[in-house]
């Protein structure tokens, strides 16, 4: 039988090579726990990964991965990510990071249907017709994705400053932010979308929760 994976036990074998010839005691300070001050929500394209295209070592980013990096509110994977990095690992930053090219948003611009996904593209197509004025004065599809992609990240953002897990933690005062970023596949770089959160006073007021001290 043709082992079509093998590729990736000899990588692995490389890999570990490498990084203990560079240090032979990375793999044991690695077993001895985590602390990353970053949490990676992004999308789960394969050209994307949090941290090669930040160039961090193992250990520094606590990841999330999702078609198209949406914020669900009842989505409980998500959620537990999301509180495990804030209420145990005790992240500093948490970054939205979409991709120009992002196939969900495309599907999520159109009408055909791709069966299950089709549920979950639902809140991308919410966030278009939140924008819809905006979006359908921009005549070039590829650039109205492009902007979709921006706003669908700002857009998480704010869901992540909705959450009762953020807004707990910064009623506790705990010093976490929140940014939105877009990495361009065309030539590896972040932009940054200016919308970061850090405090409940960045939300409308609708969604704040009076919480006690």
């Amino acid at each position: 039988m043709d082992k079509a994976y093998q590729k990736l036990i000899d990588g692995n074998r490389l890999y570990a090579l490498s990084k203990k010839f560079d240090d032979p005691e990375y793999f044991k300070k690695l077993s001895l726990g985590q602390r990353p001050d970053y949490l990676w929500i992004g999308c789960s394209d394969s050209r994307v990964p949090a941290n090669e295209v930040t160039n961090t070592e193992s250990g520094e980013m606590f990841v999330h991965r999702n078609i198209a990096n949406v914020v669900v509110h009842t989505d409980f994977n998500l959620m537990s990510v999301l509180e495990y990095a804030v209420n145990v690992l005790s992240v500093k930053h948490i970054i939205v990071c979409g991709h120009f090219g992002c196939g969900g948003v495309r599907a999520a611009m159109g009408a055909s249907s791709y069966g299950l996904v089709d549920n979950w593209l639902r809140n991308i197509k919410d966030v278009y017709f939140k924008h819809k004025e905006e979006l359908d004065k921009i005549s070039d599809e590829d650039k109205r994705a492009d902007r979709l992609t921006e706003l669908n990240v700002m857009e998480q953002v704010r869901n992540l400053a909705k959450t009762m897990i953020i807004q707990n933690a910064w009623n506790e005062g705990k010093k976490i932010e929140i940014h939105g970023w877009v990495y361009g596949l065309n030539n590896g770089l972040i932009s940054e979308l200016n919308v970061s959160h850090e405090e409940k006073d960045d939300i409308e007021a609708i969604y704040r929760y009076k919480l006690d001290k």
